[in-house]
């Protein structure tokens, strides 16, 4: 594909793909900022509300490798704007919803095109760029993602209190359609086989198998807490309705730069790319627990997890395409599959304990996982220091074959 594609097309479609990444990122995080207004207005708990997100993240594990493997042989333009154009139909069903269960219904269906776009995205867009600047360029691609909590929940969340919850999924479904359009413009029509992403550069099962653990592990300590920031927040740190939207976006903000910081190291420094971000995560998620009723301590821990969380999350796509034993699709399928399950675990746990005990122990909670995570990723290097037979990391693989 590199050699088929000009650089300012390359360049083209990555904007409109990350694009696309902040639209799924912003749908499935935005009931996190609008918890308190859709709850009464559906008569359901905040709890019940916050299962919009984990029950979301379920459908994206359960669905993210088999639909890859039913999908390998469609061209890519064509999959990625189908689903595209799934995503504003699903959100426009949100926004007519009528009841809870209708809600949740379309919020699935939203999920099932997150789970397929997640697991080809980042091999597509990543393709036509040399091996030496993909970690830039994943980066790159992940700004979008990390742009969400910045713009999209935010404006989300301020569009919700202004004009009704619904006029937020109803934008969502417009930008939808006008980014599916572009994905079918700007989107060459290429054989999956043929992108230069398809394999990893440093192929290792047992090390990409760590990842995924860990992976699972971090965002689930992550989300634990972040999926109710909202009453975390409001109940413990003091703060007002109305100054949600400012700290999601400062918390958003801190990701967008962690994610630049990340885009200097993760060509050279893969393996501290990882840990950096799970050591300021966890520093900050017992700072939440132990600081969180001062306000600003809450805000700098606030803006310390959503910088460690966006990074961590480039390092973990960045790895993949170094570590992917096979095709980078089912790698980066699976990335997702530990991902989702780590939001819906979380969201799950911190569900089940808000009722009982109230948000504060949720950064506690949150901060013990990731430290496991850390942790494990920790032992795994020393041990490939130690003697491990682990490939080089960031050498292309022997052979050339390139398959999807």
């Amino acid at each position: 594909m590199a050699s088929e594609v000009s650089p300012r097309r390359a360049r083209a479609v990555l904007v409109a793909l990350s694009l696309a990444a902040f639209a799924f990122i912003t749908t499935e995080l935005l009931p996190v900022g609008l918890l308190t207004h859709i709850a009464p207005d559906l008569d359901r708990s905040r709890s019940q509300v916050g299962l919009l997100v984990s029950g979301y993240a379920v459908v994206v594990v359960l669905a993210s490798v088999p639909l890859t493997r039913l999908t390998q042989r469609i061209p890519r333009r064509h999959l990625l704007g189908a689903t595209m154009f799934l995503f504003a139909v699903a959100n426009a069903a949100a926004a007519l919803a009528p009841t809870y269960a209708v809600l949740a219904g379309s919020r699935l269906v939203t999920a099932l095109a997150q789970a397929m776009f997640w697991s080809v995205a980042t091999a597509t867009v990543i393709g036509p760029f040399p091996v030496a600047v993909r970690g830039r360029a994943v980066a790159l691609f992940a700004t979008g993602a990390t742009l969400a909590p910045v713009l999209g929940v935010p404006l989300g969340t301020w569009l919700g209190q202004q004009a009704g919850w619904r006029v937020a999924f109803a934008a969502l479904a417009g930008a939808g359609l006008a980014i599916a359009a572009a994905v079918f413009v700007l989107l060459p029509s290429y054989p999956p086989a043929a992108g230069g992403a398809a394999r990893g550069t440093a192929p290792d099962g047992r090390r990409f198998a760590v990842l995924l653990i860990a992976t699972a592990l971090g965002i689930g300590g992550f989300m634990t807490l972040q999926t109710y920031i909202t009453p975390f927040l409001l109940d413990i740190s003091g703060f007002t309705d109305a100054a949600l939207a400012p700290l999601l976006f400062a918390a958003g903000t801190a990701g967008v730069l962690g994610t630049l910081a990340a885009a200097r190291t993760l060509d050279t420094r893969p393996i501290a790319s990882l840990l950096t971000p799970l050591t300021i995560g966890t520093a900050a998620l017992f700072g939440m627990y132990a600081l969180g009723t001062l306000r600003h301590g809450a805000v700098a821990f606030l803006a310390a997890i959503g910088l460690a969380y966006a990074a961590f999350g480039s390092a973990v796509q960045n790895r993949m395409l170094q570590l992917a034993p096979g095709s980078t699709d089912i790698a980066s399928a699976g990335v997702s599959t530990a991902f989702n399950a780590g939001i819906a675990g979380g969201s799950l746990l911190g569900g089940t304990l808000l009722p009982i005990s109230g948000a504060r122990p949720l950064a506690l909670i949150g901060g013990l996982l990731t430290l496991a995570a850390l942790t494990l990723l920790a032992a795994d290097t020393r041990l490939r220091r130690g003697g491990g037979s682990a490939p080089t990391i960031g050498r292309p693989s022997a052979s050339p074959a390139v398959t999807r």
